[in-house]
């Protein structure tokens, strides 16, 4: 299941990044990629450790903790710090699968990957390639959004980066551990969720049926969180 979050950051606070990350300290991405990886990807990254990183990185998880959409389709419970990356000059990243379990040694903390999440920064127009393609049960997805708009996706897809043959594509990726570790148990709950929330306004404030279906969302939720 794909899900795509409309306006995570707005214009203005896209130029505000953009402008940020014109000057930063791009390193060759390599230097994160496993021992299969390392021979498919082609890309500049900021490190983990880089005070811009952390400052926009942190802004991200901010949006993140209070955007509704991505609240519902992730059951985040734990996610990794946002990863900055710059795509040029043909640099791209081949087919791989994300790691299952990640360590962040500085918190002392194991993710567990359930989903993968990119934030387009770039303006589509501005670049050639640079699509992401996911590989799922009815075939593959090019996706090439809009800046600001974020993209989920289940961490156990094979995916891919189309090379950049003109412009830059920066994007932020990260990666959620979600209370719900089953994908089909999750989208279901995501279905409902947004039945519920697109019901609402069209009902009493104390609508039985409305509570009924909120009853049944959380005693799903509660048979299937891992917490």
């Amino acid at each position: 299941m794909l899900t795509i979050i409309e306006n995570l950051l707005n214009d203005e606070e896209v130029r505000r990044f953009r402008e940020r990350l014109h000057a930063a300290d791009w390193q060759d991405g390599a230097g994160t990629a496993g021992t299969r990886s390392i021979a498919v990807k082609q890309n500049l990254q900021l490190p983990r450790q880089d005070a811009l990183a952390q400052e926009l990185g942190n802004a991200i998880l901010r949006q993140l903790g209070q955007h509704p959409e991505f609240v519902s389709a992730s059951l985040a419970e734990k996610i990794w710090p946002p990863v900055f990356n710059l795509y040029q000059d043909g640099g791209h990243y081949g087919t791989h699968s994300d790691a299952a379990l990640m360590r962040l040694p500085e918190a002392d903390l194991t993710i567990r990957s359930d989903l993968s999440a990119t934030l387009f920064l770039s303006d589509p127009g501005s670049y050639d390639g640079g699509e992401l393609i996911v590989e799922e049960q009815f075939g593959a997805q090019a996706v090439k959004l809009a800046a600001g708009d974020m993209v989920l996706y289940p961490s156990s897809s094979l995916h891919q980066v189309a090379p950049v043959t003109r412009g830059q594509r920066i994007c932020a990726i990260t990666w959620i551990q979600s209370a719900v570790a089953d994908t089909p148990a999750r989208a279901l709950l995501y279905d409902l969720d947004q039945s519920i929330r697109g019901l609402t306004p069209e009902r009493p404030k104390d609508d039985p049926e409305i509570n009924r279906l909120i009853h049944v969302y959380h005693n799903l939720l509660r048979r299937w969180a891992q917490v």
